[in-house]
């Protein structure tokens, strides 16, 4: 759980290292691992709720970290039993010192967790950054023992066994209530299993200014994104000041989809939506939404007022939706591509080109499978480096790319990229992804640009979630049809 300053950076693991190296060039003592030490600790002691801390150091700079915590609780008179997982002789230099410090004092450490030990505290210093293989052996079962013990867990940099760049678990990983993080956040820590693992985030900056070292390519994406997207209304106004959206999808059996999109689209301010259905049977009127413009697909292409073209939303994968996806693809419009959409582009290069060949924005809105289709790859290749994938798909296709998922993913083609931290389990349901195509598609048609429609849109979908998780309505039997009215309410406040 994240909740800070907006629009905060985000670095991977590369970057971090770069700005550990410039920083400790000009950084006044105490150098970084005491810093972060100390700023851990000050956590620590807020957290513990007793005077009992069971401290884990592990075999690298992750280790150094808890020996100074260690070191500044026993101080503050804290009882401290702290594990050490490493040999001494093979600790980095810094580390080193730690232990040293730590052994100098008069204290000393542990081969194991005491079987019959009780601690108020727990804190993990495992592994940090620079894991790269699964766990096993003795420190899966170290991990196991600290997940089965009933105390408040603080990690630091991340919980041991998380993936600081794409948050996968490596083999198993320590369930913390609290995760102290060093310099700027990790997106490992917002994406994937990390919201599973990290409990509460707590950004120390060590005093270092990181942005002003390396600027940063990734963001938290911040509510303030929705005023840049929907400015205030003037009272001199009238539909027509609001933007035109096609919707095109529907075929049999999918009315559905394209419905939410539709209603969505509406709820979230375009002056006029038209949803364009391949279903032959298609209904004359929604009965839920009659504000809604249904048409056929011959119809919709007649219409010369649209200000923004989604298609995808059970558009299906007959040849009419293929000639739908080139019609509308040759268009000048903005598109929002989402669904059918991108499984038929992955499977046709003529379709890929014409995408990568337009002038006007474009913006896709993939699951992790439909994102492996679009790469040639994997759903687990996705889901093992999720920033670096939409990345991809952002440069390959020339559009910008919402990975959707826990930590949603926005990548535009200049390699800029965003985590969403809104949103909850509730919004694993049929039909929450056209709901956020409409959600787009509105905003561009009101005037903001494709980047500032996905992230505000993204954010908003997520928050419309957390608002209904918070009036009770969810997580179980949340649907997609409600999310647009909470988003709503949530945008007019």
């Amino acid at each position: 759980m994240y909740s800070s300053a907006e629009n905060a950076p985000v670095y991977r693991t590369e970057e971090i290292r770069e700005i550990e190296t410039a920083a400790a060039k000009n950084l006044p003592s105490p150098g970084l691992m005491e810093r972060a030490g100390l700023a851990a600790a000050e956590i620590a002691r807020t957290l513990a709720g007793g005077d009992r801390v069971l401290v884990l150091a592990g075999p690298g700079n992750n280790g150094g970290d808890a020996f100074v915590v260690a070191r500044h609780l026993r101080a503050w008179h804290f009882k401290v039993d702290l594990v050490f997982a490493g040999e001494t002789a093979k600790l980095p230099a810094d580390a080193q010192t730690a232990y040293q410090a730590w052994q100098s004092s008069g204290n000393t450490s542990l081969a194991d967790i005491p079987r019959d030990g009780c601690w108020d505290l727990i804190v993990d210093g495992l592994f940090g950054i620079g894991l790269q293989r699964d766990i096993s052996g003795r420190y899966a079962e170290l991990i196991g023992a600290i997940n089965r013990m009933n105390a408040t867990v603080l990690a630091l940099d991340l919980p041991s066994g998380l993936a600081s760049d794409s948050g996968r678990v490596l083999g198993c990983a320590v369930e913390t209530d609290h995760t102290a993080t060093f310099i700027a956040l990790k997106p490992g820590l917002l994406t994937a299993d990390g919201p599973d693992y990290c409990g509460r985030i707590h950004v120390c900056d060590l005093g270092i200014n990181a942005e002003a070292i390396k600027p940063a390519q990734g963001a938290v994406i911040g509510g303030n994104i929705l005023r840049e997207a929907l400015p205030a209304r003037r009272a001199n106004s009238h539909k027509g000041s609001y933007g035109s959206v096609g919707i095109i999808g529907g075929a049999g059996g999918m009315v559905g989809a394209a419905l939410l999109a539709g209603r969505a689209a509406l709820h979230l301010g375009a002056g006029r939506v038209y949803v364009g259905l391949l279903d032959a049977n298609k209904p004359a009127v929604d009965m839920q939404q009659p504000e809604l413009m249904l048409r056929s697909i011959q119809e919709i292409r007649t219409i010369t007022n649209l200000n923004c073209l989604a298609v995808g939303p059970g558009l299906g994968s007959t040849q009419e939706a293929r000639d739908c996806l080139r019609s509308a693809l040759a268009d000048s419009l903005p598109l929002v591509l989402d669904a059918d959409a991108l499984n038929l582009i992955a499977t046709d290069t003529a379709l890929q080109n014409q995408l990568r060949s337009r002038d006007s924005e474009n913006v896709l809105t993939p699951h992790p499978a439909e994102a492996a289709r679009l790469l040639a790859s994997t759903t687990a290749a996705i889901q093992a480096d999720r920033v670096a994938m939409a990345i991809e798909i952002a440069e390959r296709l020339r559009s910008h790319v919402v990975l959707k998922g826990a930590g949603s993913i926005c990548a535009s083609p200049d390699g800029k990229w965003f985590i969403n931290t809104s949103g909850n389990p509730g919004m694993a349901s049929a039909g929450a992804g056209d709901v956020l195509t409409g959600m787009i598609a509105a905003m561009i048609a009101q005037g903001a640009s494709a980047q500032s429609a996905m992230l505000a849109a993204v954010y908003l979908h997520g928050a419309a979630g957390d608002a209904l998780l918070a009036a009770g309505d969810g997580p179980i039997g949340m649907t997609a049809g409600e999310l647009s009215y909470a988003a709503r309410k949530l945008i007019n406040r």
